[in-house]
C-alpha cells in the first residue's frame, strides 16, 4: 500500500466513551483522558481523545480543515508503525455534533512542567542532550515525510509513560515538497558555507546515566504559554530549490525571522524552533521575548541571543540553531545530519535511544492509574458538553471573588495555508 495513503483510523465508539477528568481546552476542542467502559471497565488504558464541537466551525474559519488535518497526520504517521518518539493515532469518531480522534496518554505532562519541577527550574546539559537527541530523531522523521512540524515548544513535547518523548500538536504541520539532491548538492557547491562544527571538549555520558532528581523542588508557577502568531497568508511563487510556505504561522517567542520577514519558509524553522527551546532548557526563559508582540518579533530578527556563562558545545548549538539566515542555519542543508554531527551529541548512540531503561524521569505509579479515581462526574463525552451548555442552578454571589480558570490554549487563533 502507498504510505501517502493511510488507511482510515480505527472508528471509536462514542457511547462506549466514559471520560476520566479534562486534560486541556482551547479554541480547537477540549481534551479528555477517556477509557472504553466495554474493553477496559476498570480504566487500566486510558487513553487521550480530542474532541471538537461542529458547531465551532461555523464561528472560526478553517477550525474543520485543521482539525481534519491533524486526523489524517496522525494516520500518515501511524502507518505502516509509529515512530517511537511521534504519536499513533487510537482512533476517531465523528457524529452529527462532534469530531474528534485519540491518541495514547503521556501520564508524565509536558517538558515545560518538568522543567518547573527542577529545582532551578532548568535542565543540565545531560538531561538536554537526551530530550533533544530524540526531539530531534521525531523532527527528521516528519521532515522525512515532507512534514514541517512548525510548532515546536515545551508544552508539545510530552513525556511518555516510558520517560521517552512525543511530540503533539500538529494542526500548525503541513506538507512541502523537499529539496531534491540535485538541490542539495548544488547548494553545497555553490559557495554556500556551511557552519562549522564544534570541537568537543568534555566527554559524553552513556545515554543510560542521564538520570536527574525530581526531589527537593520548588513551588511556583509555570510561565504562561505564548500565544500563537494571527494568521496571516503571503502569496508568493515558491522557490525553485524546493517547495515553500508563505503563512505566517507558529507560537510568537519560537517564530522564525524568515516568518517574521515573510521570506518563504521550509524545514530550517523547525531547528529555528530547537535552538529556542534548547535556550529555554538551559536557562529557564526563550532569548527573544519582549514587551508586547512587536518587540519580540523585532527580537527575533536583530538581537543576537545572550549566552550567559562559559562557552561550550551546548552555547555553540543553540549559536547555530538561531542563526538568522535560514540557508545558514545548522540543519538547513543535510537536515538532521548536520545536527546530529554536532560535538554536543559525541557519543550518543541514535539507533539505541529507544532501549534506554533509565530515562531522566518517569511519572511515577499513582499518575497513570485511574482505577476507582473517575472524577470526572459524567458517564459520556456528550453528557460532559451538554452540562456546559446548560445555565447554573443558581447565580453566582456577587461578592465571589474566585478567579476564572483561563488555558493557555485559548489564544489559538492561528490558521495554517495547505
Amino acid at each position: 500500500m502507498d504510505s501517502s495513503h493511510p488507511s482510515s483510523p480505527p472508528e471509536l465508539d462514542l457511547h462506549s466513551l466514559r471520560p476520566i477528568k479534562v486534560l486541556g481546552k482551547g479554541a480547537m476542542g477540549t481534551v479528555f483522558l477517556v477509557h472504553d467502559r466495554i474493553s477496559d471497565e476498570s480504566a487500566h488504558f486510558p487513553f487521550a481523545l480530542k474532541v471538537v464541537e461542529k458547531s465551532s466551525f461555523a464561528s472560526k474559519v478553517d477550525a474543520e480543515r485543521r482539525a481534519r488535518w491533524e486526523i489524517q497526520v496522525l494516520s500518515r504517521l501511524s502507518f505502516p508503525k509509529p515512530h517511537p518518539f511521534l504519536p499513533d493515532i487510537v482512533g476517531s469518531f465523528e457524529s452529527d455534533e462532534f469530531l474528534g480522534w485519540a491518541v495514547p496518554y503521556c501520564p508524565g505532562g509536558d517538558l515545560n512542567v518538568l522543567r518547573y519541577r527542577q529545582l532551578d527550574r532548568v535542565f543540565s546539559p545531560a538531561v538536554i542532550r537526551f530530550y533533544l537527541a530524540e526531539i530531534v530523531c521525531a523532527l527528521d522523521h516528519l521532515h522525512s515525510m515532507g512534514i514541517v512540524y512548525r510548532d515546536l515548544k515545551p508544552e508539545n513535547v510530552l513525556i511518555q509513560q516510558s520517560g521517552h518523548v512525543t511530540l503533539t500538536d500538529f494542526d500548525l504541520s503541513r506538507t512541502l515538497t523537499r529539496r531534491t539532491v540535485k538541490d542539495v548538492v548544488s547548494l553545497e557547491n555553490s559557495g554556500h558555507e556551511k557552519p562549522p562544527i564544534a570541537v568537543r571538549r568534555k566527554p559524553g555520558r552513556n545515554l543510560t546515566r542521564w538520570i536527574m532528581s525530581t526531589s527537593n523542588v520548588k513551588n511556583g508557577s509555570k510561565k504562561a504559554k505564548s500565544a500563537r502568531v494571527s494568521p496571516v497568508s503571503r502569496r508568493k511563487s515558491s522557490f525553485t530549490n524546493g517547495e515553500r510556505s508563505n503563512s505566517f504561522v507558529g507560537t510568537e517567542e519560537y517564530v522564525s525571522p524568515e516568518i517574521v520577514r515573510g521570506d518563504g519558509h521550509e524545514f530550517a524553522v523547525d531547528w529555528w524552533a530547537l535552538g529556542i527551546l534548547t535556550y529555554e532548557m538551559l536557562y529557564g526563559a526563550t532569548p527573544f521575548k519582549g514587551k508586547n508582540r512587536k518587540e519580540t518579533f523585532r527580537n527575533v530578527l536583530v538581537k543576537a541571543p545572550e549566552l550567559i556563562g562559559k562557552r561550550s558545545d551546548l552555547t555553540d548549538l543553540i549559536e547555530r540553531l538561531l542563526v538568522k539566515d535560514p540557508t545558514k542555519r545548522l540543519g538547513y542543508v543535510r537536515g538532521a545530519c548536520e545536527i546530529k554531527e554536532h560535538a554536543f551529541f559525541n557519543g550518543v548512540k541514535w539507533d539505541l535511544l529507544t532501549e534506554v531503561t533509565r530515562p531522566p524521569f518517569l511519572p511515577h505509579r499513582e499518575e497513570t492509574e485511574w482505577t476507582g479515581n473517575l472524577t470526572l462526574g459524567c458517564e459520556s463525552i456528550t453528557e460532559y458538553f451538554h452540562k456546559q451548555r446548560s445555565p447554573p442552578s443558581f447565580p453566582p454571589s456577587p461578592s465571589s471573588t474566585t478567579p476564572s480558570t483561563s488555558f493557555s490554549w485559548q489564544n489559538d487563533m492561528s490558521l495554517t495555508e495547505f
